[in-house]
């Protein structure tokens, strides 16, 4: 289901909560809203479908991938850039890595480690903010 994006700085703001197999569903709808907005967003987390839960989705090329309780184990290379977000208005600076190591469990429940480097580490650090509610 395509659920509206939240504007709500606030309710942004709040950290997530780890998921659960009983979040499953959770992946269908940023799926589906990503889909929707694909000729503006190339990621997505939970929080900004309104759903308080550590999920993320992330366009990688043809293939969208969600990851639950992704957590970012290892940053190498910082540079500075500008990103905006679906959820807010005009762009903000931030710092980023070129390249990061994230552990997460895939839509199978099974844990994953994977080396990020690029736009794709981009994306990624850019949805974990939001679980961590940091607003950017």
């Amino acid at each position: 289901m395509i659920r509206p994006i939240v504007k709500d700085v606030l309710f942004l703001g709040q950290k997530s909560v780890p998921a659960t197999k009983e979040d499953l569903p959770v992946a269908q709808d940023l799926q589906d809203t990503l889909n929707a907005n694909r000729d503006r967003c190339v990621g997505m987390a939970a929080n900004m479908i309104g759903v308080k839960k550590r999920i993320i989705i992330v366009s990688m090329g043809l293939a969208n991938v969600v990851m639950f309780n992704p957590t970012i184990t290892q940053k190498r290379e910082p540079y500075e850039t500008e990103e905006g977000c679906l959820s807010l208005t005009g762009v903000r600076k931030t710092t980023r890595f070129k390249t990061i190591t994230l552990e997460y469990t895939d839509i199978n429940w099974k844990r994953q480690r994977q080396v990020y480097s690029g736009w794709t580490a981009q994306i990624i650090q850019h949805e974990c903010a939001h679980l961590d509610g940091v607003i950017i």
